[in-house]
């Protein structure tokens, strides 16, 4: 080849390269990106997952100083995940979860549990910067904040500036994204999830960034979603539990009721999953009175649209058929207290709700002692598909809409108070809802 067709060549390759025709990873190749935080159900623990474009041993260094040597190790493993699309782009995903992360633990002279501490992770062939955490308390006496909100995309992402700055204030101790994320992390061969993580890093480096699927997540089987986060349980994400301060936290898709050709056994199977944690949550319940759910697709909504919560029976609500495996009886079986959901990007409160009719605690107090769990719809965050219209005439169970960016702040005050507010984008942070759900700690599993 004469040196001029040679240098032709390597041009054209250099050029097909960086159009992403041949699907080049950003470089460096093991230098790690993505990084985000869960907790995997384990007290004193936490899972630190990433990505690396080339394979790379899987290393978290973590201490208490931001500066200098960070003295402790953890080791985890890392997968291949190949995405779907036509180029077939391949990424190493990588998890490591450190655990003793105890109150009183001894690191050397240091203690980590409850203050904050610093990581990093990666390898030899590349570090990321270090971040900072705080490892959640453990036991039941303590009183959690968390953020809530689903329907955020990689494009519009209105919430998340606050978000970041609320994150850094030390605001929240975990977040709960309730479905549909970027989208889609399939789009542009995956790219679209590798940017819509790198834009997360901030908020999700730092809490544990705890999720459950929305219909945006379901192409090639929901293969970006189960791939780039690592929840608790067996079940790759779509369904799990777990405990935090005196609440019982339990994620849970939606979206088997609508993709059955993924498998309609997994509505079922799910459904006795779901039996059988309530049914254990239950006996716990003493030690952990709330019983929180989240899922993506609402039971109710009164949004100008032609969802499933729009409709007189919403599959999540009633089942299949209208009769197989709904979750509303299910729900109020087990006295859940708090349900959280997406899909529609609004904000709306219910009053206390079974079976369409509202069972508020009184006219003065509605939830104070409920006899119904309490829903709200929180899937303003933003997106490129914009905000979505209300009816005008709200329905009779639709306590509060609100049309505005913003999300979801929830603080646990301890076995019977609750605190929620919404924040407002829209308004430079307005706290546009305001409320408490109180519950005695006795008798929680009847609604009377």
């Amino acid at each position: 080849m004469s040196p001029f067709f040679e240098c032709w060549f390597y041009y054209c390759l250099l050029l097909l390269f960086s159009l992403g025709v041949l699907g080049a990873p950003e470089y460096p190749r093991a230098a790690p990106e993505q990084v985000h935080l869960s907790y995997p159900g384990e007290p004193g623990s936490m899972t630190v997952t990433w990505t690396t474009w080339a394979p790379a041993r899987s290393e978290v260094q973590f201490g208490m100083h931001l500066s200098g040597p960070l003295p402790f190790r953890a080791h985890g493993t890392a997968s291949t995940f190949v995405d779907g699309g036509i180029l077939r782009r391949k990424l190493y995903i990588h998890r490591v979860t450190l655990r003793k992360l105890l109150p009183g633990a001894q690191y050397g002279e240091r203690v980590i549990g409850g203050q904050e501490g610093v990581y990093r992770c990666g390898s030899a062939q590349g570090w990321s910067r270090r971040f900072r955490f705080t490892a959640l308390k453990k036991g039941v006496h303590w009183s959690p904040r968390l953020a809530v909100f689903g329907d955020m995309g990689a494009d519009n992402a209105r919430a998340l500036p606050r978000l970041r700055r609320d994150t850094q204030q030390g605001m929240f101790d975990a977040v709960l994204h309730v479905g549909d994320f970027a989208y889609n992390m399939d789009q542009d061969n995956a790219r679209v999830g590798d940017r819509f993580m790198r834009l997360i890093e901030p908020v999700a480096a730092s809490l544990p960034y705890m999720t459950c699927p929305g219909n945006h997540e379901q192409r090639y089987n929901f293969s970006n979603y189960k791939a780039r986060f690592s929840m608790p349980g067996d079940n790759e994400g779509l369904w799990y539990s777990w405990d935090l301060g005196p609440a019982h936290i339990i994620s849970f898709s939606t979206e088997v009721y609508f993709f059955l050709h993924y498998g309609r056994h997994l509505v079922e199977r799910q459904f006795r999953w779901l039996e059988n944690d309530l049914q254990k949550a239950n006996k716990n319940r003493v030690a952990r009175p709330w019983i929180i759910t989240m899922g993506h697709r609402p039971m109710y909504c009164s949004n100008a649209d032609l969802d499933d919560c729009t409709r007189h029976e919403s599959r999540v609500r009633k089942g299949l058929q209208g009769k197989l495996f709904g979750l509303e009886d299910l729900f109020h079986k087990y006295g859940v207290d708090l349900e959280f959901w997406a899909h529609e990007h609004s904000y709306e409160r219910l009053w206390p709700i079974y079976n369409y009719q509202v069972f508020n605690g009184s006219l003065e107090k509605p939830y104070t002692n409920p006899r119904g769990p309490v829903h709200i719809i929180t899937g303003s965050a933003g997106c490129e598909e914009l905000l979505t219209p209300f009816t005008i005439k709200a329905r009779p169970w639709s306590a509060m809409r609100v049309k505005e960016y913003g999300y979801t702040r929830m603080h646990i005050l301890n076995g019977t108070h609750m605190h929620i507010q919404q924040v407002s984008d829209d308004q430079d942070g307005k706290i546009v809802d305001d409320f408490w759900i109180v519950r005695p700690l006795l008798g929680r599993m009847m609604y009377h």
